[in-house]
């Protein structure tokens, strides 16, 4: 067993953005991303640092209903390959299909960045390749890292996305289902 400060001195912080447009309702598609904020959490010696408010976004080159969206930042102790594949078992978990590019989804998790880290491989991308040409992802991830890369200076060339901040729940952000350690 890796002693805690083993472990923390060993994690990185990572950003993943989550959103869902199949599923049902509103109410539903929060349910889902509830759901996988709780699985992200209950990562072993995983730690959600930050989360963003839910936003609602018009789909961005594909059809389909409107999706809600979120970024949390995540402190991991998976390499970037281990962490892409935890997060996209808890997609299948919630029925994940990829059928086509930009298809609709039940659960989309997506890993935005992992720490400082820049990575070209076939599996994986990092920083995430179209981050920053979506409106979903720049304004809630600007929203809990403001600072992070000159993001900020991405808005303009986005600004025409149809992008809805919506109001504070009781049940978002969610509590962690386990404990970190």
């Amino acid at each position: 067993m890796v002693a805690a400060g083993a472990a923390a001195a060993a994690s990185v912080i990572a950003y993943v953005g989550m959103g869902a447009n199949l599923g049902g309702d509103a109410a539903r598609l929060r349910a889902t991303l509830v759901s996988a904020w709780q699985a992200m959490a209950a990562l072993p010696g995983h730690e959600v640092l930050a989360t963003s408010s839910l936003w609602r976004s018009v789909p961005v080159d594909a059809g389909g209903p409107d999706y809600l969206n979120a970024v949390l930042a995540l402190r991991t102790p998976l390499p970037p390959l281990g962490l892409l594949h935890a997060l996209q078992a808890i997609e299948q978990g919630h029925g994940r299909e990829r059928p086509f590019r930009n298809a609709p989804r039940t659960l989309d998790l997506d890993l935005l960045c992992y720490g400082r880290l820049q990575l070209c491989a076939d599996e994986l991308t990092l920083p995430h390749p179209r981050m920053r040409q979506r409106a979903f992802v720049l304004r809630p991830l600007l929203e809990i890292a403001p600072a992070l890369g000159g993001l900020a200076a991405c808005l303009p060339a986005v600004a025409d996305q149809v992008l809805e901040r919506l109001p504070a729940a009781t049940d978002w952000p969610p509590a962690a289902a386990h404990s970190t350690t």
